[in-house]
């Protein structure tokens, strides 16, 4: 059982050591994309895997990010393909299932692409850097 009371200064100053980890993706063992995306998509990701060091975790970001990416275009070429719209067995005109899917996968994208933070200031000198959140930044 710990001491009772008020900490002392001393006590509030020790701060406990941890390993330095090291990065989830170093310069020669860079994660291949998921096989499932686009080529464009499967690009993008080689690109952000090289340019930034990318915690477990990001990585997993990353991958859902790129996923809504391709369900949004797959939505984009249907809507192009069928119509925004569609008559009911009623007559009535409705919008296809694509606008919602459409809309869920870019604010989806977006909303990935905000956590991960890739749009950081570009250092002086180019160099790996990883994502940081814009609270974490002094």
């Amino acid at each position: 059982m710990g001491a009772r009371g008020r900490k002392s200064a001393a006590e509030l100053a020790v701060v406990p050591l941890r390993p330095k980890a090291e990065p989830a993706s170093p310069a020669g063992d860079c994660p291949q994309p998921p096989t499932h995306l686009s080529a464009t998509t499967k690009a993008w990701w080689a690109t952000c895997v090289r340019d930034y060091l990318l915690e477990p975790h990001h990585l997993r970001l990353l991958q859902a990010a790129v996923e809504a990416w391709d369900r949004y275009q797959q939505a984009r070429a249907a809507l192009a393909k069928h119509g925004l719209t569609f008559e009911d067995e009623k007559g009535m005109v409705r919008a296809r299932p694509e606008v919602a899917i459409e809309r869920d996968s870019r604010i989806a994208f977006a909303r990935l692409i905000r956590e991960l933070d890739l749009d950081v200031d570009a250092p002086a000198e180019p160099r790996p850097r990883p994502p940081a959140l814009r609270s974490n930044r002094g």
